[in-house]
């Protein structure tokens, strides 16, 4: 099964069937009890899409960026060059070669494309605003909840192809306002506004240098489930609570984020690591001010409530925010 956000899938089977969100919610609801609450409400939608015959997803043919979800395979997709980063070497024993990536888009939306050893090629030449033909290449969704396309030995890449174009790329996708009473499992690009209201201590880990997952130490070091032995890499995630007036949450940042709303570099974050208790000072200067999130809603199962993974981490705009209210927005 294809991992399509369960907000998408729940919006192409009411546009599928023609029916209101309340009208498949109650489908939804009729569906897990016949089936003795077995099955998740992704999974009953999904159910309910076959029963009415609704494809929700597209397996062949050129896909819009937009389209294209994790686990999906033979992929291909035609877009523009937005941005590219430099292509890395490692040598981690059995696990060697090279891995590059750039941003490409279309006017869906962009996506990153990562690109394993010899696939890299292409990238030494590839320019920013370069028409992409990608054919065969597989989508996995990364550690932030993002889909990303991969290219190996067997996919098939064309630069500035003959009789092909690409117009304005849409940068992302469009960010809704939500309040924090409003939200639902699965609900992607969700914009919230709120005030933080309590904040807990950075968690450290280590990761693999190559894909980001978490690396297990053992007695011989440290492991990747994917590339074996590896020096690892330390990562961390930050977790706090958001309030916005109708209901709080509690908000995911993740190494980048994390750096991008406290103002700090992976060094300065280190020291927190050694003395935790520094970091009080950081908490107390946080508490009470106002941000804007970008990010997506999933449920912790552990704790049965919602989460809000961020993506995007902007400063409140009081006036920005007046003039919205002022004009009806």
């Amino acid at each position: 099964m294809y991992k399509v956000p369960l907000n998408e899938l729940k919006e192409k089977i009411r546009q599928g069937a023609h029916l209101t969100e309340e009208e498949l919610d109650t489908k939804i609801k009729v569906k897990i009890n016949d089936l003795s609450g077995l099955i998740s409400e992704e999974g009953a939608a999904h159910i309910i899409a076959n029963e009415l015959s609704i494809v929700i997803v597209a397996e062949s043919g050129r896909l819009k960026i937009k389209d294209v979800y994790a686990g999906m395979k033979q992929v291909e997709v035609l877009g523009k060059v937005v941005s590219k980063t430099t292509v890395r070497e490692f040598d981690k024993g059995e696990h060697k070669g090279k891995v590059g990536n750039f941003v490409m888009g279309d006017d869906s939306g962009t996506m990153r494309i990562v690109c394993w050893h010899d696939q890299t090629d292409i990238m030494a030449d590839l320019k920013e605003g370069d028409v992409i033909l990608i054919k065969s290449g597989y989508a996995k969704e990364n550690n932030f909840q993002q889909k990303e396309l991969h290219l190996n030995e067997r996919s098939k890449v064309s630069v500035n192809p003959a009789g092909e174009s690409v117009g304005e790329v849409r940068q992302g996708l469009s960010h809704e306002r939500k309040k924090i009473e409003a939200l639902k499992e699965g609900m992607n690009g969700v914009e919230l506004l709120g005030t933080v209201v309590q904040i807990f201590d950075p968690r450290f880990f280590n990761t693999c240098p190559e894909c980001n997952k978490k690396a297990v130490e053992t007695e011989g070091g440290f492991e990747c489930a994917e590339h074996g032995k590896v020096e690892p890499a330390q990562s961390y995630v930050l977790n706090l609570v958001l309030d916005d007036g109708s209901g709080t949450i509690r908000t995911v940042f993740w190494k980048n984020q994390t750096n991008n709303l406290l103002g700090k570099t992976e060094e300065e974050m280190s020291k927190f690591k050694e003395d935790l208790g520094s970091f009080t000072d950081v908490k107390t200067e946080l508490l009470g001010e106002q941000f804007k999130l970008v990010g997506r809603v999933s449920r912790n199962d552990m704790f049965e409530r919602l989460e809000f993974s961020v993506q995007l981490v902007f400063p409140a705009e009081p006036e920005a925010e007046i003039k919205k209210l002022e004009e009806g927005n």
